[in-house]
């Protein structure tokens, strides 16, 4: 059996980053180097591997061996089988870094980062001009990733559930783990033109995730404007629960508004005190999604 060189899978993980490119419909230069020179295989553990394709219901499939070309795939890599919890899909993943516009020199936030593979994408991107903050709420998760992550100068791991006053404010914020509350104090830590990536699911049985909290729903797009907040729904997601940031009350006022709205009428997010009105799509206790612009 052949040992593959440097030279070698530097040019798998460029022919990846064309392809996720290419899938993902990225738009960002930047974004697709960083795909083609973070090494996967560095934050998914010894192989081989267990992975699982599209369409993510057939089970997990063991590589053949510990050659690194693959994890370069639209596959997800199995971090804690037992518990299906996985280093996330490429191209979806690229997908919401993309639509946060992340670039050199924004300040980043990734919260949910598991063992930090995405969290390093942020940073290569960032570079030294740039700063990430990982945020993993399981605490050998986050060890991991701290562990994983230590060469990268511009990044910072942390075993928590949300930032702290003290961090700032931040370019981009991107929720890894499904809610049914947008919490305040992920608003209040976006800077002027901020974006905010955050998966709003309602809970959903899904074949082969066991006994796992699994939700279903969508990625919602915010952006603040000073006062006000742009919002808008981006792309159907099914993933893991956000610890902190889910209730019952959430679920149910989230689930009826996707049985009787189309996702496509948001236009904004309402932080002030008011009646439910006509033009609400989800009318939540401290945030409304409006189908009026801001």
């Amino acid at each position: 059996m052949s040992v593959m060189t440097e030279k070698d899978i530097a040019g798998v993980r460029r022919d990846f980053a064309n392809r996720i490119a290419a899938l993902a419909r990225v738009t960002s230069a930047a974004l697709v180097d960083a795909l083609a020179h973070v090494p996967r295989e560095d934050f998914v553990g010894p192989g081989p591997w267990k992975v699982m394709g599209p369409p993510f219901t057939a089970g997990y499939v063991e590589t053949p061996d510990a050659d690194p070309s693959h994890v370069y795939d639209t596959v997800v890599v199995a971090l804690d089988a037992s518990r299906c919890l996985n280093n996330g899909e490429p191209s979806g993943l690229v997908t919401w870094l993309d639509a946060l516009d992340v670039a050199p020199g924004i300040r980043f936030l990734h919260i949910g980062c598991g063992t930090g593979y995405y969290s390093a994408i942020a940073a290569h991107v960032a570079a030294s001009r740039g700063a990430v903050l990982a945020l993993e709420a399981d605490p050998d998760i986050a060890t991991l990733a701290r562990e994983r992550l230590a060469s990268y100068s511009n990044v910072e791991v942390r075993h928590a559930t949300g930032p702290a006053p003290s961090d700032g404010d931040f370019d981009a914020i991107l929720v890894n783990a499904g809610a049914t509350e947008i919490l305040p104090s992920w608003l209040d830590r976006l800077a002027e033109g901020g974006r905010l990536l955050i998966p709003l699911t309602t809970t959903r049985s899904i074949a082969g995730a066991g006994e796992s909290q699994i939700g279903v729903g969508h990625m919602l797009r915010v952006e603040r404007r000073t006062d006000s907040y742009i919002a808008r729904f981006i792309s159907p997601v099914g993933i893991f629960h956000c610890i902190g940031a889910r209730t019952d009350n959430g679920e149910q006022i989230l689930r009826l508004a996707y049985q009787r709205g189309d996702v496509t009428a948001v236009r904004s997010l309402r932080r002030d005190g008011h009646d439910e009105q006509p033009s609400c799509w989800l009318h939540g206790s401290s945030f409304c999604l409006s189908q009026t612009a801001c």
